[in-house]
């Protein structure tokens, strides 16, 4: 089929952008998906306004982070700490145990230096995106996101999902690298005066389960007669991207050191860098640019290690090969190390790489485990 000619699309950009808002505003009274730290749609006009506090904390967990990864993370922070001052009057390192498993974790860090200022300011948040953008951790995206659905203000959201439903709706030929000033310019031709929250999150909605990458469901979207990836026949051709570069493997060791009564040797890395601020088990110097040794002459310690296995992992832009080392020693925890007993190591600020470490060292050591009392 031939593509939109250039008098219907004058004609969408001169009428069409407030119906398509209106229909897809519809579709979202009707179809939105419920989650824990949304409002009903149309709260704003019946005088309901969402917590900016919840809002900013979903928005910054959600970042490079699935929905249904994340649901349960926010329920635990919020039982925690219920208020960005609670947040505030944390310890970083509980945050950052709360945090483990979430990745990313310069989030954390930021979350709290965040947290830190704004309880500093009477714990209300900007209600721009400019005075957003000057907190801790939050960029662009993310500022849009908070005043559009914490404060109804007319800003253009766009994430991954909001590209993809813009990118078939005006079949976006330019690669989607390159795409993101042309998206951004046509979601703010759509964004309405009216209801500019509630609009933000249904176009994440349309994106997370109609508009999906993968096989979408043309047939229910309430915007379908409008798009122009439809009417070229080939939806799933958009957004265009470049081919992905082979992401390199590097390699290192890990070491798992047990005492007698269930302990496992940590450390915390640095704050800065990959993985700054959580624990660790030791290991070699490998980084995301070089190898690390990947044999047990490489230990911190001499000990009677044995091989437990390898594991992997993949990080945004490389991946990770670990050998893995076990042994029992005995005595007190070298310098810059502590030992965690077997019912503190599922709440230590773990990341999932030293949790598949150190469980193929020890089966089912990261699960929770009860307290074991003295006798």
């Amino acid at each position: 089929m031939a593509p939109l000619d250039q008098t219907r699309k004058a004609e969408r950009a001169a009428s069409g952008d407030s119906s398509i808002a209106a229909r897809l505003l519809a579709w979202y009274d009707a179809h939105h998906r419920d989650l824990p730290w949304r409002v009903t749609p149309g709260a704003f006009a019946g005088g309901t306004r969402p917590d900016p506090y919840r809002i900013w904390l979903s928005e910054v967990m959600l970042q490079q982070t699935t929905v249904e990864a994340v649901k349960a993370y926010f329920r635990n922070f919020l039982e925690k700490w219920p208020t960005v001052e609670a947040l505030a009057a944390a310890h970083i390192e509980d945050v950052m145990k709360a945090w483990a498993g979430l990745g990313y974790y310069s989030r954390a860090r930021n979350l709290k230096a965040c947290a830190d200022l704004v309880g500093r300011q009477g714990g209300r948040f900007p209600d721009t995106e400019t005075g957003l953008k000057e907190l801790p951790g939050i960029g662009a995206y993310t500022a849009a996101a908070i005043a559009a659905i914490a404060f109804d203000r007319p800003a253009a959201v766009v994430d991954g999902n909001v590209e993809r439903v813009i990118s078939r709706l005006y079949s976006i030929e330019t690669p989607l690298s390159e795409a993101k000033p042309e998206i951004r310019a046509q979601v703010e031709k759509l964004v309405p005066q009216k209801r500019p929250g509630d609009f933000a999150q249904a176009m994440m909605d349309l994106g997370a389960t109609i508009c999906t990458p993968r096989r979408p469901r043309c047939m229910l979207c309430p915007l379908r007669a409008d798009c122009s990836a439809i009417h070229l026949g080939d939806p799933g051709r958009f957004p265009v991207r470049l081919p992905k570069d082979d992401k390199p493997l590097r390699r290192g060791a890990a070491f798992v050191a047990q005492r007698d009564d269930g302990a496992i040797l940590l450390r915390k890395r640095p704050d800065r860098g990959l993985l700054g601020g959580m624990t660790e088990v030791p290991t070699t110097a490998w980084t995301a640019r070089v190898d690390g040794a990947t044999t047990q002459d490489a230990a911190p310690f001499c000990a009677d290690w044995r091989r437990a296995g390898r594991i992997g992992h993949v990080f945004t832009h490389f991946a990770l090969e670990l050998e893995v080392f076990h042994a029992h020693i005995k005595g007190d925890a070298p310098s810059g190390h502590f030992w965690s007993l077997a019912h503190e190591i599922s709440g230590e600020a773990l990341p999932t790489v030293m949790k598949k470490v150190i469980e193929a060292a020890i089966p089912g050591a990261t699960k929770k485990q009860a307290r074991q009392r003295p006798r």
